[in-house]
């Protein structure tokens, strides 16, 4: 049987000085094509190349990734600051599109990072533009030194919800995790339940309210060591499961 097709949010860059592209990093498709057992496929940014309607007929699922680039805050209601850093519109008019119709179709869709950010402003919710500037908040930014190990190392831990989603899928109440992040959750959206936590209050693990599909996301990279890692190989195994059914033509919840 041939293996579900996921679509890889691809993201806007400059090689070298002036030559645009559009790319990924080979750690996102190697965790959907060797953990979740489907066949990862970049899909561009841009909603002047691709449409949500396309989109959604043509792949399985989709990974929303990781990005230096923050949300826009005019798509939560907020005035553009220094302290938003930069922006890549385009991709923020496609995926947030994207992330409602696939959530209300029950299509199987799973949020890192940027990912995580772009699931709560597409239902409503909020962002603050640097978590390490609110009262009693750590850190959570990537160490600017050091090799890919030390800065995708684990950093702290997360309480999760007792006999919630996550906590089925981990199999456990307090996982250890990564940590690369500036931006962060400021008020969850109607629809998104909050279900882990870091030591210093900030969300971690959220899903969609009601969505009759996978609908997960978390703000660390599950995607380093996503086959070894005891916390990342049962997300990206339950997202291939997911997958699958929804291939057999099944909407299933983790």
């Amino acid at each position: 049987m041939a293996r579900p097709v996921v679509g890889i949010i691809g993201n806007f860059h400059l090689l070298g000085e002036d030559f645009p592209i559009q790319a990924s990093g080979m750690i996102n498709l190697e965790a959907v094509a060797h953990v979740s057992g489907a066949m990862p496929v970049i899909v561009p940014s841009d909603p002047r190349l691709v449409d949500v309607c396309t989109l959604s007929r043509s792949f399985d699922g989709f990974l929303f990734t990781g990005a230096r680039p923050n949300v826009h805050p005019s798509f939560y209601g907020e005035p553009e600051t220094e302290a938003h850093g930069a922006f890549d519109y385009c991709r923020d008019e496609l995926t947030l599109e994207l992330i409602r119709k696939c959530v209300q179709a029950g299509q199987p869709v799973f949020g890192v990072c940027r990912g995580f950010q772009e699931f709560n402003v597409a239902f409503g919710g909020t962002l603050h533009p640097e978590i390490r500037d609110l009262p009693g908040r750590m850190n959570h930014r990537m160490p600017p030194d050091g090799t890919l190990e030390e800065k995708f190392a684990h950093r702290h831990t997360v309480s999760l919800k007792k006999g919630g989603v996550f906590a089925g899928v981990l199999g456990a109440e307090e996982v250890l995790v990564n940590s690369l992040h500036g931006q962060g959750i400021n008020e969850p959206g109607p629809n998104i339940v909050v279900e882990g936590f870091a030591p210093d209050g900030t969300p971690e693990a959220i899903y969609v309210k009601n969505s009759p599909g996978f609908s997960l996301a978390v703000q660390w990279h599950p995607e380093w060591n996503a086959a070894t890692d005891p916390v990342s190989r049962p997300l990206f195994e339950s997202f291939g499961s997911a997958l699958r059914k929804w291939k057999n033509g099944v909407r299933a919840t983790p």
